[in-house]
């Protein structure tokens, strides 16, 4: 069978290379699959000459053919717009030149181009939503909800879940919540709910040198609907208990806001260890922590959201202080022993999530437990093989 996989995430991100390209990979080694793979980069990923070559060559021994179009932000109706024009052209010739039989779209944008192409051309359309996107964006202050961009939206989603022939949602909670859409009561689209996995033989506990001082973690991004100041603060509540313990903050693009924060709660810097990866150096740092810390707003838009770094930092044995409200995440948190979820963020609940959380890292068998929960919930093999049965049931219908 012949895929075109869309996706508005660059492969020259983090992102796009362990949520986008190791499953391919894994999917693509199927000599029954040929993946023609549409994805849009930034410029400035594009100018790194080394990170291309890599992910060139890395492309080049899989059987994935690689197209690449130039990712536009500004003006942002405008930008994206340009970017599904150009989408809709490029795929339309992949689809006839290629004998596409399913394309998968990963995320809103894509979903618009493949619906397009499923009208023009009749082809199966996978629609692989990675949560409330619309919504996402007024969460997280970037939109209004009476803004026209977002009704815009919210009118595409419905058109993508009523003319689907596969939904894959990250979350059991965001299947329950589409469940309550009125347009879906008489129609409920073909679904599979297939979290955000990790590569388990790259994320897994390593034998690194570590601080004796108890070392708290925090890694991705810290802004939007990443509560960081409560984070800090959470810190803040660990070292009245433990003055001596580090928080090791893995980090792009954003130390300026961080050390910000840090200096609004008189965090001592010597305390303090604020770091930049690539992608292949982040289960190193994981493995230097203890425990990780996280906080999400617990708005509507979460409940659909699988947190990529959940999976990475299990998979290294690291158990984690994160809240409820988000996802699927606190019943594995919670049911599976590998992490303390709160229900707000008051300085009674933090400072009891933190005793609560040295207390399960000291637990012998803690990394053992957090590492299966791993592998029971977000193994890339897994998730690998529940992307290929929803390939061989649409070639089948």
């Amino acid at each position: 069978m012949n895929i075109l996989y869309i996706t508005y995430d660059g492969l020259l991100e983090a992102l796009g290379q362990s949520q986008v390209l190791a499953y391919i990979e894994k999917l693509s080694a199927n000599e029954d699959i040929n993946f023609y793979l549409l994805s849009y980069e930034k410029s400035r990923d594009i100018k790194d000459k080394e990170l291309v070559s890599s992910i060139e060559e890395r492309v080049k021994k899989s059987s994935i053919r690689w197209f690449k179009n130039l990712y536009h932000k500004k003006p942002t109706a405008l930008a994206t717009s340009f970017d599904i024009l150009l989408g809709f052209i490029k795929s339309l010739y992949l689809v006839i030149r290629y004998k596409v039989d399913i394309v998968h779209a990963r995320s809103y944008v894509p979903a618009l181009i493949a619906l397009f192409l499923k009208k023009f051309t009749g082809i199966k359309f996978i629609f692989d939503m990675r949560g409330f996107w619309a919504d996402e964006r007024v969460d997280g202050g970037i939109w209004l909800e009476s803004s026209y961009l977002y009704k815009i939206s919210k009118w595409l989603e419905k058109k993508f879940l009523l003319n689907a022939d596969h939904v894959v949602s990250l979350t059991e909670a965001g299947v329950d919540e589409m469940k309550n859409f009125v347009y879906l009561k008489d129609y409920f689209p073909e679904l599979t709910v297939i979290p955000t996995c990790a590569d388990l033989n790259r994320f897994k506990p390593y034998k690194v040198s570590k601080k004796e001082q108890f070392t708290i973690g925090y890694l991705g991004n810290a802004g939007t609907w990443y509560l960081f100041e409560e984070t800090v603060r959470a810190f803040g509540e660990l070292l009245k208990i433990k003055p001596e313990s580090n928080i090791l903050i893995v980090n792009k693009g954003q130390h300026d806001y961080i050390s910000k924060c840090l200096q609004q709660e008189n965090i001592p810097l010597s305390n303090v260890e604020l770091l930049s990866s690539d992608y292949s150096g982040i289960s190193l740092l994981i493995n230097k922590m203890d425990a990780a810390i996280f906080f999400i707003k617990p708005v509507f838009s979460k409940q659909s959201s699988s947190p990529t770094k959940l999976a990475e930092l299990l998979g290294c044995g690291v158990p984690c202080l994160s809240n409820r409200g988000v996802g699927d995440m606190s019943r594995i948190l919670d049911s599976e022993r590998v992490g303390i979820s709160l229900a707000d963020f008051s300085e009674a609940s933090l400072l009891d999530g933190i005793v609560r959380l040295i207390s399960l890292s000291e637990e012998p068998d803690i990394k053992d437990r957090c590492v299966n929960s791993a592998y029971k919930y977000f193994s890339l093999e897994k998730g690998v093989i529940k992307y290929k049965n929803i390939y061989n049931s649409l070639i089948a219908n």
